[in-house]
């Protein structure tokens, strides 16, 4: 991997500035806004309860009017973070002209920088089979930077389970919450359905990003070769022939379908890229679809 990343493309997603604004200022006027209290000192609104939630924050006036359960949400939750979660799994190293997690990286550095210049905090989390570091949230061009030096030198670890990892990280969310999730998804899709139902329950907007490199999205090989897993590190030989191609073909477009169908049931924005995509139309294609 790179020691360096290049980050000169940041200049050029000034002209994104508008369309980051407007999707901050949907988090706040969309349809998952709480139910408004009215005037209050220190309670400013409602949101639904969770299990795990303090019963003694249910408003039960809400529950008699709407048969539903609230919990009051006080004036520190009302500030917008953006939580942007990165597979480092030992998978995401994999790729040719550039690897899946360098490319990974370089979106989690577009939004951050995106988000910093709203003057509205990120945190930045990577993780595997459980959260392997977290920058806490902050705002401002020194926990850009601070986050961008992170990102610079971390290396890919261990095997992925969304899962367990969504599960440790929903304990951070203090706050209104734009996440955003970048991964391969190299798992069985029930894992993949659990993680992103358990930290969907926590966003008020939420955008799921897949990346594949372009060899493992339309495997465009033929002949002998070694497959090698990165994540169990187990080799095995096959005949690369076009029924297989077929074959491989037809899993792969399933399994995206999958995440793509759990993503709508959770009203979550899905998108899938190989990694020769020009960056700027990630941005663009994400951006420009405002909740």
């Amino acid at each position: 991997m790179k020691d360096t990343i290049d980050i000169d493309f940041l200049k050029e997603l000034d002209r994104f500035s508008f369309m980051i604004k407007k999707r901050v200022s949907s988090v706040y006027a969309g349809e998952r806004r709480s139910i408004k209290l009215g005037k209050g000192i220190d309670i400013v609104d409602l949101r639904e309860y969770y299990p795990g939630d303090d019963i003694k924050l249910i408003d039960w006036n809400a529950y008699a009017r709407t048969e539903r359960l609230y919990v009051k949400r006080y004036e520190e939750e009302r500030n917008l973070t953006t939580h942007i979660l990165l597979d480092s799994s030992n998978s995401m190293n994999f790729g040719f002209d550039i690897t899946k997690f360098e490319y990974a990286k370089k979106l989690a550095i577009g939004f951050a920088y995106l988000v910093t210049k709203e003057n509205e905090k990120f945190a930045l989390s990577t993780y595997s089979d459980k959260i392997n570091e977290i920058i806490q949230p902050m705002r401002g061009k020194k926990h850009f930077l601070k986050t961008v030096e992170f990102l610079t030198y971390k290396k890919c670890e261990g095997k992925t389970n969304i899962e367990a990892s969504m599960g440790e990280y929903v304990k951070y969310i203090r706050s209104k919450s734009l996440i955003i999730l970048i991964s391969d998804f190299v798992e069985p899709i029930e894992e993949i359905e659990r993680g992103l139902y358990k930290i969907s329950r926590f966003a008020y907007d939420f955008i799921v990003i897949h990346l594949l490199d372009p060899i493992e999205r339309y495997l465009e090989l033929k002949g002998d070769y070694k497959l090698y897993d990165m994540e169990t590190e187990v080799m095995l030989k096959s005949y690369i022939s076009e029924r297989f191609r077929k074959e491989y073909m037809k899993r792969i477009n399933n399994h995206i379908q999958s995440i793509n169908r759990i993503c709508n049931e959770l009203n979550t924005d899905f998108y899938s890229y190989t990694t020769n995509t020009p960056i700027f139309n990630v941005f663009l294609e994400v951006l420009s679809h405002a909740v």
